[in-house]
């Protein structure tokens, strides 16, 4: 799409939530990869994650976030109009996850509900589609709830979470600016292949077929990541993306106090630090302690880096979420007077 503004639309509050299990990917790993795995977390930066217990959901993390977030403002249940889920780990294929939230949260029956399937450039497009919901008139408060359960103990990159997001109608909120993109020719870069319609689970799919240099097994039910091929994507299209986005608000990098970008791995993100010439300092990174959360990636590393920094006074934040899809994501926020409680550990 063209770049575009929301006016009217308020950021009121973050909530995010991770589970509580940590598994480190040097310490858990078999002795004997853990040479091979030393220099791994070299490269992607990733040594410890989050990973749901066997029972645990996606929506329940999200619902632990949503509960902390409400009571934080101080916002009555009834007052909601708008939940809208953004996950590629719904409970069920159908009904969506988001109507089952609305009754498991008690918010009124006219609040609209639905789900979104989008994974590592979620956070934007939900902002977006949300606000243009509250911008359009009619609705005064939503909820966006963003994240995924896409972790394993096998797989060194990926971690679990869930999030809350809340946003209001305000004449007085400064604008939202955004600049969304989709490029489904390379939608094999990052895919479950079998499981939808065009290729249902049989009992071959079951049956592990190959082993990695990690001495793992593998099936056909697994996910598919072209490592170089999302390298290549998102560290030439994210940072012309950013540029993009700057130009058409009227804003320079000096007067962006954060960046926050999808916690891909290390090599990727520095990479698209470093083409844009962005200081670390103003670039949080949450790689390190929580992996790829997937959707989730951005409001979790605002709620467990610049959390306090948020609360405490204006700052403008630029959100760029890019993956699944292919798709790619920037939102230029101002954000004020907002609530982030501290990180949650369910």
């Amino acid at each position: 799409m063209a770049s575009s503004t929301l006016h009217n639309v308020r950021f009121a509050g973050m909530a995010s939530c991770v589970p509580k299990r940590i598994v480190s990917n040097l310490a858990d790993c078999k002795p004997q990869i853990r040479a091979e795995r030393e220099r791994l977390v070299r490269n992607i930066g990733i040594e410890t994650r989050r990973i749901a217990q066997e029972w645990q959901c996606f929506s329940d993390l999200a619902f632990e976030a949503t509960e902390k977030l409400l009571d934080s403002l101080q916002w009555r249940k009834e007052e909601i109009d708008a939940l809208i889920v953004v996950t590629q780990s719904p409970d069920y294929l159908i009904p969506a996850t988001a109507i089952i939230l609305q009754d498991r949260l008690g918010l009124s029956q006219a609040t609209i509900a639905f789900d979104v399937n989008l994974g590592c450039s979620a956070y934007p497009f939900g902002i977006h589609l949300l606000g243009s919901m509250i911008a359009a008139g009619g609705i005064k408060k939503g909820l966006l709830l963003v994240g995924d359960r896409s972790a394993s103990i096998n797989d060194p990159i990926f971690s679990d979470a869930g999030t809350a997001t809340a946003l209001e109608f305000n004449e007085n909120a400064p604008p939202m600016h955004f600049d969304l993109n989709s490029d489904g020719s390379g939608y094999k870069a990052i895919m479950l292949p079998v499981g939808g319609h065009r290729e249902p689970v049989g009992m071959q799919h079951l049956v592990p077929f190959r082993k990695d240099e990690s001495d793992h097994w593998h099936r056909a039910t697994d996910l598919v990541l072209d490592g170089p091929a999302v390298l290549s994507f998102s560290t030439q299209r994210v940072p012309p993306a950013v540029e993009k986005l700057l130009a058409y608000a009227g804003t320079s990098k000096d007067e962006v106090d954060y960046f926050v970008f999808h916690q891909a791995n290390r090599m990727i993100n520095e990479t698209i630090r470093k083409k844009l010439g962005l200081p670390a300092e103003r670039v949080p990174s949450t790689l390190h302690d929580f992996g790829n959360s997937s959707g989730a990636s951005l409001p979790v590393t605002m709620t467990a880096r610049i959390n306090k920094e948020l609360e405490a006074s204006r700052k403008r934040v630029l959100l760029s979420g890019f993956g699944i899809g292919l798709s790619w994501g920037t939102a230029l926020v101002d954000i004020e007077n907002a609530k982030f409680p501290d990180l949650i550990e369910a």
